[in-house]
């Protein structure tokens, strides 16, 4: 049986082809406005915030663009506005109350507004001083496939493009070969995930953990992906906090997944890893280097393909639809 969220993930290289041909030039002139700012607010709920995460990881950790994070309400709530900035607010639907609410503080405060959303005729989009519009057409399954990978490329393509990072161009000219190689990770990882979710179609919690630029994409495994899609319970850990808590649950037959990009974090993923091993949890590595020869600063376009049929079959193991959820409904804007 195919649920919708197939063929939203099979969607997914050509919402990226068609996102970076429409809107190329529209972030060009935003990264112009980036550069020249004291800070860089990110806002999101959800899948939303995980990009907001990945894309602050990975900037961190090769130049000094100076990124926060925020959820909407923390933002509307937050003391602290630096009016020399920009307000980068991601959402699927263009609806999110939260991010909505956020958005309109900025234009309160003058602050530039960007709004990174699939719908086009949403109040973020409508509201924002520079919309983004992802090419993904409507989407419908929870999870967030191809709005989830093409907001993600934006935001890369917007703050790497303004930043002072010495390498931008090689990883920017390495973006526009993701479409690609999604499509090819689609066809080569299926099978094998398939499996693996039929191993652990009976587990009940999953522990997520990524360092780094994977945080966020374990943030986006187990809040979004396992919690809402597969009906599992999990919980996302930096893989550097592991040994503070987490180290008291890795027990024998616990299931562990861990994101490996082999970044210079990636040190105590390792750690981690080989402590899981030694109690016998049950240890699952999504590593980077199986799947593609790229930055490591790409490794969640990458990790999220086989993740995603991970997820998807899990789900069809234990008689749910990885689309659809029990309590969450998405407002959409008609």
């Amino acid at each position: 049986m195919r649920y919708r969220m197939y063929e939203e993930m099979m969607e997914q290289p050509d919402a990226l082809r068609k996102t970076f041909a429409s809107e190329s030039e529209n972030m060009k002139t935003i990264s112009k406005i980036v550069a020249d700012v004291d800070v860089v607010y990110l806002i999101g709920c959800g899948s939303s915030i995980s990009t907001c995460y990945s894309v602050k990881s990975a900037l961190e950790t090769v130049c000094d663009l100076n990124v926060e994070v925020f959820t909407g309400y923390e933002f509307v709530y937050n003391k602290k506005l630096n009016p020399n900035s920009v307000c980068i607010c991601t959402s699927q639907s263009g609806e999110t109350a939260d991010t909505l609410a956020a958005l309109r503080l900025a234009n309160e405060n003058g602050i530039a507004t960007v709004t990174i959303s699939n719908e086009p005729e949403s109040s973020m989009v409508k509201e924002a001083k520079y919309p983004v519009i992802t090419l993904g057409e409507r989407e419908t399954a929870i999870l967030g496939t191809k709005t989830y990978i093409t907001q993600l490329a934006c935001l890369y393509q917007i703050l790497f493009d303004a930043s002072n990072y010495d390498k931008k161009d090689e990883l920017l000219s390495e973006l526009q070969t993701i479409p690609d190689i999604v499509e090819d990770l689609l066809k080569s990882t299926e099978e094998d995930n398939k499996a693996l979710a039929e191993e652990y179609k009976d587990e009940d919690i999953f522990y997520c953990l990524g360092a780094g630029v994977n945080f966020g994409l374990a943030y986006k495994l187990a809040m979004t992906m396992l919690m809402e899609g597969a009906i599992k319970h999990a919980c996302p850990v930096y893989a550097s906090e592991f040994r503070h808590g987490l180290i008291e649950r890795a027990e024998k037959g616990v299931p562990h997944i861990f994101l490996n990009a082999n970044a210079p974090g990636d040190v105590l993923t390792q750690k981690a890893i080989n402590f899981a091993n030694t109690l016998e949890a049950k240890v699952i590595v999504y590593d980077l280097k199986d799947y593609a020869d790229v930055s490591y600063l790409l490794a969640p376009f990458i990790l999220v393909i086989p993740l995603e049929w991970f997820v998807y079959y899990l789900a069809h193991f234990n008689d749910e639809d990885p689309g659809e959820t029990r309590h969450i409904g998405k407002v959409r804007y008609e």
